[in-house]
């Protein structure tokens, strides 16, 4: 629903804030992904100590940091090291599904468009192949449109109801289908990683 915007405008979700320009933004907001069990190498570690070392640049750059950690690993590291957590979720399972993210994703978009944050970032782990995951730091708001082209010719279309209304509603979509594709490539990475882990230990035994 339209809602999810608050009280920005759709618009800014696409451009960069002018603070931004001069580097005195001081919210930033993380979603970091990881899984709910161990086992899996070094899937967590990675992710975590990528998403750790940002923070800190970022918290010596004199910028509050506010955490989103998905997985029950994220959620205990953060709550050990301190963290400033804005919403959570765990208990996902093999299978993960949107609705349950919903929650705490929508607790994190309603403070960017309420200018508690002034960027939104995700740190997962990136599913390469069966050997090989890496921990992903990525941008997701604001949107720079680096994952658009833009086309050659304009057209004029009648929306309805309302073409900010229409464009608000799918902007919300695209990031919560972007948080879900970080969470589904870091569940196929977890099971690779689990995989890789259990064969090297059994051949150790």
């Amino acid at each position: 629903s339209s809602d999810t915007t608050g009280e920005k405008d759709f618009e800014e979700f696409l451009t960069e804030n002018e603070i931004l320009d001069m580097q005195s933004f001081k919210n930033i907001g993380i979603i970091i992904v990881t899984s709910d069990k161990g086992l899996c190498g070094g899937l967590n570690t990675n992710v975590l100590r990528s998403s750790i070392f940002h923070i800190k640049e970022w918290e010596k750059e004199g910028k509050k940091v506010h955490v989103c950690p998905i997985g029950n690993k994220a959620i205990s590291f953060m709550g050990r090291v301190g963290a400033n957590i804005k919403s959570q979720v765990s208990g996902m399972g093999d299978t993960p599904h949107m609705e349950d993210l919903l929650g705490a994703v929508k607790v994190m978009l309603d403070s960017f468009t309420n200018g508690e944050i002034d960027q939104l970032h995700i740190c997962y782990t990136k599913f390469i192949n069966t050997m090989k995951q890496e921990p992903n730091m990525e941008q997701l708001l604001p949107l720079s449109g680096d994952k658009s082209e833009t086309p050659e010719t304009t057209w004029d279309y009648i929306y309805e109801p309302d073409a900010t209304l229409v464009i608000d509603a799918l902007l919300s979509r695209y990031i919560e289908t972007l948080i879900y594709h970080g969470v589904a490539e870091n569940m196929a990475s977890e099971q690779s990683s689990r995989m890789v882990a259990m064969k090297a230990a059994s051949d150790n035994a």
